[in-house]
């Protein structure tokens, strides 16, 4: 590993790439430490802690802590990816907008409304903030001492710039940098989080509130959810594609075989999050219910995540919002008219809708096994607290869940990213054992 990282400092490209990237990252973490102004801090830890398992503990996690410490970061990027899930869709609604996906000029237009979206989405949540954080006032705990019109044009200013930039901080690491940036600040969120979590584990140790034998346990089944979470993401259903004979200057050649790479979780962490924001929700509401009531006490009681009621219906929505996703981004007609415009064929399989055909029934088998999966690795972070008791929640969201799809998909991403520039210049791969897309 050394050998590797030392023949990647080798070239200087790849190396400007690397710490140009690294420089951007730090910055965008030193944002998610400065508080906004107006708020008290200490107050604001004391009521998250109190809210871990609501749509607000959720949001905290994508923003690496920053709206738990309220601060000029506070909502990440989450107000770009909201508005580019927004155009996504009405790309699969719109046949104009899904035609502007396929050109240049259109894709550029797209992004530019994106931008704009994120503005206005951003200003939104900044007021929507400045809302909850005043309702967090009580007699015995003032997160806002001075909640007047001024505290609420500031935090939208200052929510709104923050999220700006951002966005144009990722937009440079995508462009100058190595990976994509948006992924990249959305995973080193949630990375920050990790020594924390370390820490608090060998304090467990250290008091004795936990054998050596479980915590050799703990950290062996990590191991083996990162490798079976890599599987999945890197798992694909080879469809076979033949191309007819071509003539050229009087001779027929026959182009070899290749095939059509089907993921088997073509969703990607999606499902998840809409899935986690569905079962939230009643819980997030819940905490601003009067304590004691009834209706409090059974949506708490309903939406425990440590129950199987919980846990079963949470596995359900997923499967179904895997369907669903993958059935918006995902247009089988799109892909078996261009078989059929570059004279591919799939052996057996008559071209045109009887190919959209096989292919859509390719990937609804394939989609069943890939949502159980992704319900599981989802489930495990509550399976995780419940055979550990004193497993610090911030140790356990690292063996399944969203921020473990996410850290992969994004570290896999980012490999393979940097092979293709080793392989550019002639050095062997990152990876020896060649399983990385980039090497193929």
């Amino acid at each position: 590993m050394i050998e590797k990282i030392q023949t990647i400092l080798k070239i200087p490209e790849l190396r400007k790439k690397i710490f140009f990237t690294i420089g951007i990252l730090f910055v965008c973490r030193v944002g998610a430490h400065i508080p906004m102004p107006g708020i008290d801090v200490g107050a604001m830890s004391y009521y998250f802690n109190q809210a871990q398992n609501t749509l607000f503990g959720m949001f905290d996690m994508f923003t690496g802590g920053a709206f738990q410490k309220a601060a000029i970061f506070s909502i990440g990027i989450m107000p770009y990816i909201s508005a580019s899930i927004i155009v996504q869709l009405l790309g699969s609604v719109f046949p104009t907008i899904s035609k502007m996906q396929k050109d240049e000029d259109g894709r550029r237009k797209i992004t530019q409304w994106t931008r704009y979206a994120t503005v206005f989405l951003a200003a939104a949540q900044g007021w929507g903030v400045a809302k909850f954080l005043v309702s967090m006032n009580s007699e015995t705990m003032l997160v806002v001492p001075d909640p007047s019109t001024g505290f609420y044009v500031m935090t939208m200013l200052t929510i709104a710039t923050g999220t700006i930039v951002l966005m144009w901080l990722g937009e440079q690491i995508t462009a100058n940098g190595i990976g994509n940036g948006i992924s990249l600040i959305i995973t080193v969120g949630i990375i920050a989080r990790f020594p924390s979590a370390v820490f608090e584990e060998f304090v467990q140790l250290q008091q004795g509130n936990r054998e050596l034998v479980v915590e050799l346990i703990i950290w062996v089944g990590m191991l083996g959810m990162i490798s079976a979470v890599v599987l999945m993401t890197q798992a694909v259903r080879k469809v076979n594609v033949h191309y007819a004979k071509r003539q050229a200057a009087g001779r027929s050649f026959q182009n070899k075989s290749s095939f059509i790479p089907l993921r088997l979780n073509m969703a990607g962490v999606m499902p998840i999050i809409f899935a986690q924001s569905i079962m939230f929700f009643p819980t997030t509401i819940a905490q601003f219910l009067p304590d004691g009531s009834y209706t409090k006490d059974m949506i708490l009681m309903l939406f425990d995540y440590r129950s199987f009621y919980y846990m079963g219906i949470y596995m359900l929505v997923i499967v179904f919002f895997t369907y669903f996703y993958t059935a918006l981004t995902f247009n089988p007609e799109d892909v078996a008219n261009n078989l059929k415009q570059s004279g591919g064929f799939i052996p057996g399989v008559n071209p045109g809708k009887k190919t959209a055909d096989y292919i859509d029934a390719v990937v609804t088998r394939i989609s069943l096994p890939g949502s159980i999966f992704l319900g599981t690795v989802a489930i495990m972070t509550n399976v995780i607290v419940i055979i550990f008791p004193g497993i610090s929640y911030n140790l356990a969201m690292f063996f399944g869940g969203t921020s473990l799809i996410i850290i992969v998909g994004v570290g896999l991403d980012t490999i393979s990213q940097i092979e293709s520039h080793l392989l550019m210049h002639h050095y062997d791969g990152f990876m020896k054992t060649g399983k990385i897309r980039g090497r193929r």
